[in-house]
């Protein structure tokens, strides 16, 4: 029998830690950031010129999500030739940004995959725009899931972040239902989506929890023991 061994480590290391490919990476996520801009730019009925600007992140959430993982993946074009992707430097700011970014990649982009199905006949076609306002909107999120997970390779995490993470993600939740900001939809949002979008907070954190390592370092914004 022939046994296949597949290290995804290996794959990460090479891809994250040549410039070409993590250079890509990162013009891939601004162009995917600046299409996301556009969307809110010219939703209906809300607007990013309805809001404060300070409230943009809150409201624009992919786009969040796309700028939280450029500058995640951005602290490791200095180690590019000098060291190993997987023994990326850690400190306080670094820890709390790759916690915030797998959260945010992972919570919205599978919410927006549960939305669109909560009422596929909103969305759902093979034909004209429906191939990107569902298919398109689809496989591009569930890519969020799949870049998040390459950030428990170099990130790594405390309590104290995964507690901010959550905290933030339950906020962005009250903006988004408790004052009617949530992203713009065919339909009207119940409680199956409200329930779904609290799970996806929880989960997303839960899975950060999982996933990644806790630094050497000690956080001193953590409480003790953390």
């Amino acid at each position: 029998m022939v046994s296949v061994s597949f290290d995804a480590g290996r794959y990460v290391e090479y891809y994250l830690g040549n410039a070409p490919s993590l250079s890509t990476l990162l013009v891939a996520n601004g162009a995917a950031f600046l299409v996301g801009v556009s969307f809110y730019v010219n939703a209906s009925p809300t607007s990013l010129a309805d809001l404060p600007t300070f409230l943009y992140p809150l409201f624009a959430d992919s786009p969040t999500a796309l700028a939280l993982v450029t500058l995640s993946l951005s602290t490791l074009l200095p180690l590019l030739g000098r060291r190993r992707v997987a023994d990326a430097p850690t400190n306080t700011p670094l820890v709390y940004l790759h916690t915030f970014a797998f959260v945010w990649l992972v919570k919205y982009g599978l919410w927006t995959v549960v939305a669109l199905n909560l009422h596929p006949e909103q969305y759902l076609g093979f034909a004209g725009a429906a191939l990107w306002d569902y298919w398109g909107i689809v496989l591009t999120h569930l890519l969020f899931v799949v870049e998040a997970l390459v950030i428990p390779y170099y990130g790594r995490t405390t309590d104290r972040a995964l507690k901010a993470a959550l905290a933030a993600l339950l906020l962005n939740d009250v903006f988004d239902y408790a004052l009617g900001y949530h992203p713009p939809l065919r339909y009207d949002p119940g409680v199956p989506l409200i329930l779904a979008t609290l799970l996806l907070s929880v989960g997303a954190v839960a899975a950060a929890h999982r996933l990644f390592d806790r630094p050497d370092d000690f956080d001193p914004l953590a409480p003790a023991g953390t």
